[in-house]
C-alpha cells in the first residue's frame, strides 16, 4: 500500500525520503539568471567526510559519513563525539575506497533501518551493501549487520558508492566499472555484471536466492544473460547522484577519464555510453570511430581544463533562496569550483560558476527542509546560503 502510494505521487514530491512537513519550491525556473551563493561553515573536525544526509524522521539531525568507516551526527549545530555507527573493523579505506554512503529507509522513523555502501578486503576486495538498525535514538549496533549484496571489485578505484531511495521506495545503488583505465573488462557494456551500472532493488522483500527483491518493472527482468538488478548501465564512476524532490528526476554525475566530466539524467534501461564514449565523444584510447547508436548522451559536459573529478549534487528545492529554486548545484573535487545549471527537460538553459572555493568538494547534502550543504573532504561541513548584497 505504501509503495503504491509513493509511486502514484512520484511526479510531485520525493515522499520516500522527505518528512511530511517539508515544503518544496516547485517552480521549475528553467529560464532566468542563477543567483550567487555563499558557503557558511556549520561544523568542523570531521575525518575525511564523504556524504551528508538526514533520516527523514523530523529530528532535523544531519548524518555525516566519514570514509574511515564511521557515521557522525550533527544535532543543533553540534557534532556528537560518539559515532552513530562505527564499522572501521571491516571497512577498507583509502583512495576511492571506504564507507561511501548511507541511506535511511523511507519508514526509518518507525522501523529504524538504514543501509550503507562500503568496501572491504574480507575475502578479496568487494563492495558491500548492508542493512543496519538503530538501537537507540543516536546509536546503531555495528554487530547487527545484514548483508544484502556483495560485488567483487577487480581494482581499487571506480567504486561508485552512492545509495539513495527513489520516489518509488526502492533502493538505487551506483556502481563504478571496477577500475583501471578504459574499462578493460568492458563492464560498462556488459549486462552480466553489476559493475558500471545503476542498480535498483527492493529491500523490503527477500527471494530464495537473494537477500532482497527485484522490482518487477526493472528493465532486464527475465532476459537471458542479464542481471535483474540493473536499472541503467554504461557508467564509469557514478560517485554521486540524487533525485529532484519536486519531480523525481534522477541526476547523476559520472566522473570522466582524460577528457570530459558529465552529468546524466538516468532513465530506465538506458545505456549511457561508457566505455564506448567519454562524455560526448568516442573514448580516444578505445575507438575514435565508435558506433553511437542506442546510446543516451549527457545533458552537460565540461572539459578537464575546467575540472578533473565531478561531484554530483542536488536540485535546490529549499525555501531560503527562492531565486535558486530548480537549479542543479554540483562541483569539482580537484578544482574546488561549484556551478549551477538549469535544465528544461531537453536542454540546459543556463549555467554559471557560483563559487571558486578552497574546499575539496567530496559531496553535497540535503537536510529535511531541502536546504543544501557542501561536504569538504578536509573535514568541514558548509551550508549554502544566499549572498548578502
Amino acid at each position: 500500500m505504501i509503495k503504491s502510494l509513493q509511486r502514484l505521487l512520484c511526479g510531485s514530491i520525493l515522499f520516500a525520503t522527505l518528512p511530511v512537513h517539508a515544503a518544496v519550491c516547485n517552480e521549475m525556473k528553467t529560464e532566468g539568471s542563477i543567483p550567487s551563493i555563499t558557503l557558511k561553515e556549520i561544523a568542523g573536525g570531521l575525518r575525511k567526510p564523504v556524504q551528508l544526509t538526514h533520516a527523514g524522521d523530523g529530528s532535523r539531525r544531519l548524518f555525516v559519513v566519514e570514509q574511515q568507516g564511521t557515521i557522525r551526527i550533527i544535532k543543533n549545530g553540534v557534532l556528537d563525539p560518539t559515532p552513530f555507527l562505527d564499522i572501521r573493523d571491516r571497512v577498507s579505506s583509502g583512495g576511492e575506497k571506504g564507507l561511501l554512503s548511507v541511506a535511511f529507509h523511507p519508514r526509518y522513523k518507525n522501523n529504524g533501518l538504514f543501509y550503507v555502501n562500503y568496501t572491504t578486503q574480507q575475502n578479496g576486495l568487494q563492495t558491500i551493501i548492508a542493512e543496519f538498525k538503530r538501537t537507540s535514538f543516536d546509536r546503531a549496533n555495528p554487530t547487527r549487520e545484514r548483508v544484502l549484496l556483495k560485488v567483487p571489485q577487480p581494482w581499487g578505484n571506480h567504486n561508485g558508492g552512492q545509495l539513495a531511495f527513489g520516489p518509488d521506495g526502492y533502493l538505487y545503488v551506483g556502481m563504478g566499472d571496477g577500475g583501471a583505465a578504459n574499462d578493460p573488462h568492458d563492464n560498462g557494456q556488459r549486462l552480466t555484471t553489476l559493475l558500471g551500472a545503476m542498480l535498483r532493488i527492493d529491500v523490503d522483500k527477500k527471494e530464495p536466492s537473494r537477500s532482497y527483491g527485484i522490482p518487477s518493472d526493472n528493465p532486464f527482468v527475465g532476459q537471458a544473460n542479464t542481471r535483474d538488478e540493473i536499472w541503467a548501465y554504461g557508467l564509469r564512476n557514478p560517485w554521486r547522484f540524487s533525485f529532484d524532490a519536486a519531480n523525481g528526476v534522477l541526476y547523476l554525475a559520472d566522473v570522466g577519464q582524460n577528457r570530459f566530466e558529465e552529468i546524466d539524467i538516468i532513465e530506465k534501461g538506458h545505456n549511457y555510453g561508457w566505455n564506448i564514449m567519454e562524455g560526448n565523444i568516442c573514448t580516444p584510447d578505445v575507438n575514435r570511430q565508435c558506433d553511437q547508436s542506442g546510446l543516451t548522451y549527457p545533458i552537460f559536459v565540461y572539459p578537464q581544463s575546467e575540472g578533473f573529478s565531478i561531484t554530483g549534487g542536488f536540485v535546490y528545492r529549499g525555501t531560503k533562496i527562492p531565486a535558486l529554486c530548480g537549479t542543479y548545484i554540483y562541483g569539482d573535487y580537484v578544482t574546488k569550483k561549484i556551478w549551477g545549471l538549469r535544465y528544461a527537460g531537453k536542454k540546459v538553459t543556463n549555467h554559471r560558476q557560483l563559487v571558486k572555493s578552497r574546499y575539496s568538494v567530496s559531496s553535497f547534502g540535503q537536510d529535511e527542509v531541502l536546504e543544501l550543504y557542501v561536504v569538504d573532504h578536509g573535514g568541514k561541513i558548509l551550508k549554502i546560503v544566499a549572498t548578502e548584497n
